[in-house]
């Protein structure tokens, strides 16, 4: 009787470590490997988004950067060749001229002058001027011989994307938005530029100043 009820046991035994093992090696059900891909879906939608908006947000910095780095080279530049320029009454080839004008409501100074640049040598025709586009404003210069008429001379892209270029000459103890030497008879004391740059953020405005420094015949 022993034996057999032994027999009985083992027998009992392998049958639930046959049916233990059985569900150890079944593989995955249809149900437990779509929650698994919806699981995963929504994790690689998380990092992606993620990537997507550091992405962009790098890029749009590295454009901020780029057209904040053009507008000051471009307003150091003029300061520069403001402080440099020359005018001498009897020669009205070195007139000083300042233009008050807009575009549609924003700022679009015009400006010429003689000047010794850096660009080429001896005494240079300078001028600036703006012209509307569909991104905004776009700043021009010319520059020339000092005989060369600003029509003949060839016109070089500063910047775009511009809301404002503004420039205005100190005039006793308030500011003027023209100048023109024939009328007044001298240089401004003082000059204050300013250009306001299209962002994706908003306008971002960068002034200077400049003083001509040259004050008499050389």
């Amino acid at each position: 009787m022993s034996s057999s009820s032994g027999r009985v046991g083992s027998r009992a035994v392998e049958h639930d470590a046959g049916i233990a093992a059985s569900r150890a090696c079944r593989g995955f059900t249809l149900l437990e490997i779509l929650v698994s891909l919806a699981i995963l879906s929504v994790v690689l939608a998380a990092v992606y988004s993620t990537f997507f908006l550091a992405r962009r947000a790098v890029d749009g910095m590295d454009d901020t950067l780029v057209k904040l780095q053009e507008a000051r080279r471009a307003l150091d530049i003029l300061r520069c060749e403001v402080e440099a320029s020359f005018y001498e009454a009897a020669d009205k080839s070195t007139a000083w001229r300042v233009k008050d004008r807009d575009y549609y409501g924003k700022s679009a100074s015009s400006l010429r002058f003689a000047t010794f640049s850096a660009l080429r040598p001896g005494l240079s025709l300078v001028s600036y001027y703006v012209e509307g586009a569909d991104d905004g404003l776009r700043l021009f210069k010319k520059i020339g011989p000092l005989r060369l008429t600003e029509e003949d001379a060839e016109a070089v892209e500063v910047i775009d994307r511009l809301d404002a270029f503004s420039i205005e000459a100190k005039y006793q103890d308030g500011w003027v938005r023209t100048w023109d030497t024939d009328i007044i008879g001298r240089v401004p004391e003082e000059v204050r530029i300013s250009i306001a740059v299209k962002l994706r953020s908003g306008v971002v405005v960068l002034a200077d100043r400049a003083m001509p420094r040259i004050k008499g015949p050389i």
